[in-house]
């Protein structure tokens, strides 16, 4: 007799259930995602100055110059005095030895020695970085306030007469070199020209002889004819930014939601608007940030302001291999640091980059 194929019993391996696979939640998820973000960031800044470091050392090469007749200061000197002068400095070394070694003491914060000053670059770097802060950082928080503020009330009001005076000035001022603009304002405010007497000094940092608060006033009479410059210059392209990107916002439904609540028109555009539209501000702010650092080359010259942007001027009618190198690396790093930085502060802006 035959067992009925239904009826039969099924042969089941006994053991353990398989583990099921953990729940990860949102949360957990998007920290991951947040953390792989900052790796991919901080490896592209990585990348980039490294690149710098290699750009550097081969771009400032192709100056045309000799740095060892340089070092002599025009007077005759024997071969042997010219040949001593490159094995003191290295460059009679092969060229791809003194590639390695620039590398390697630069990983170290060891930027060479300055032909022209003797001294080690980082030294003059450190010296003259304060003068550049002084200066770039006191006209970046200037033209910054004045374009997100001028920008914020253009687009609030577009297409009006106050509008059109506002991106109108801001073109025009932005279009004009820094150099030449600064120039104009040597003539007219520090030389005097007709009935307007020279109200500031020509150039440099302070005139000497004072301690105290005078020395202070002296320095901020000093400041004012490179920060108006560059405030006159740069302020345009911070308000067309954050103008441009506002006026993107404003047609959104949530505005339109906003002020159907009874919310008042100055309390939308502070609270709603511009924090959803600051984004594109915020890499404008901070790419201006790591700007400060490396100065501004032209105004400095112009105004004999003893920082960064003038020595970087000096090095280079050299040249002075090492100090620009170092000077180089310097403004390259400090822009990547802070674009860097930007991208990592953009998903506590906005939640949705990141993920």
């Amino acid at each position: 007799m035959t067992a009925d194929a239904t009826s039969a019993p099924v042969d089941r391996a006994e053991g353990p259930a398989p583990a099921a696979p953990p729940i990860r939640g949102p949360k957990a998820r998007t920290r991951t995602a947040y953390l792989r973000y900052v790796a991919g960031k901080l490896g592209g800044a990585a990348v980039s100055l490294l690149a710098v470091l290699v750009t550097s050392f081969f771009l400032f090469r192709l100056i045309p110059g000799d740095p060892v007749k340089f070092m002599t200061g025009g007077r005759q000197v024997s071969a042997e005095q010219l040949a001593s002068y490159r094995r003191e400095f290295g460059l009679d070394l092969p060229l791809w030895r003194q590639f390695t070694d620039y590398c390697g003491k630069a990983l170290t914060g060891d930027l060479g020695t300055s032909y022209q000053f003797r001294t080690p670059v980082i030294d003059r770097i450190t010296e003259a970085l304060p003068n550049t802060l002084l200066l770039t950082g006191t006209a970046f928080v200037l033209y910054t306030a004045l374009g997100v503020l001028l920008g914020t009330r253009s687009a609030w009001r577009n297409g009006r007469l106050g509008d059109r005076l506002n991106t109108g000035l801001a073109l025009t001022l932005y279009s004009i070199p820094s150099f030449w603009l600064g120039l104009l304002l040597i003539i007219v405010l520090a030389v005097g020209m007709g009935p307007i007497p020279g109200l500031f000094p020509t150039g440099g940092m302070e005139s000497g002889g004072q301690e105290g608060l005078a020395h202070v006033l002296d320095v901020a009479h000093h400041l004012v004819l490179p920060v108006l410059t560059l405030v006159a210059v740069e302020y345009g392209q911070t308000l067309l930014v954050t103008r441009s990107a506002l006026l993107d916002e404003m047609g959104s439904d949530y505005l339109t939601t906003a002020r159907a609540k009874g919310l008042r028109d100055d309390l939308v555009r502070r609270r709603h608007a511009v924090p959803n539209a600051m984004l594109p501000t915020v890499t404008l702010i901070f790419v201006n940030l790591g700007r400060t650092v490396a100065g501004v080359i032209l105004v400095e010259t112009v105004f004999s302001w003893p920082g960064l942007g003038g020595l970087f001027y000096q090095a280079l009618s050299v040249p002075d291999l090492p100090l620009v190198q170092g000077l180089f690396f310097v403004f390259a790093a400090a822009v990547i640091v802070m674009n860097t930085l930007a991208d990592l502060i953009y998903p506590l802006l906005d939640p949705r980059v990141g993920r």
